[in-house]
């Protein structure tokens, strides 16, 4: 599994009415934490040729987390076949191992110039999965 992280400290406008963060950053975080993978390890030529959409997400909140708190955001691809994949994450709170979401999403690798999905090439797959 070849995992790629960032922390994060929560700030201020992460913070919903409720006092912790808000259910829609954490799938913020999820997505940028993806495209910061994909240009970290990607080919440049793919990244000026290519982009990926999402299909679908599947979230699981499981504690709150609150506003100065450290956090690590996690994400690996599990599968990547045809035109899609399947990216995961886990976000967490490192100074006592407790889990904030699980998450993953589909993915549809698409070609920019056809606007049209495009088989995920071999090389692709190598250096993410």
């Amino acid at each position: 599994m070849k995992v790629f992280s960032e922390n994060i400290t929560v700030p201020k406008t992460a913070i919903d009415e409720n006092g912790h963060v808000n259910n829609i950053i954490y799938l913020q975080w999820c997505i940028d934490t993806a495209e910061k993978h994909w240009f970290a390890k990607s080919p440049q030529h793919y990244q000026e040729s290519h982009f990926w959409v999402v299909l679908e997400h599947t979230i699981t909140y499981k504690n709150p987390a609150f506003e100065g708190e450290e956090l690590l955001v996690e994400t690996w691809v599990t599968v990547a076949e045809g035109v899609k994949s399947e990216r995961h994450y886990k976000i967490s709170r490192p100074k006592d191992g407790m889990v904030m979401v699980t998450a993953k999403t589909l993915w549809c690798f698409v070609e920019l110039d056809t606007q049209r999905p495009a088989r995920i090439p071999e090389e692709i797959c190598r250096l993410f999965v």
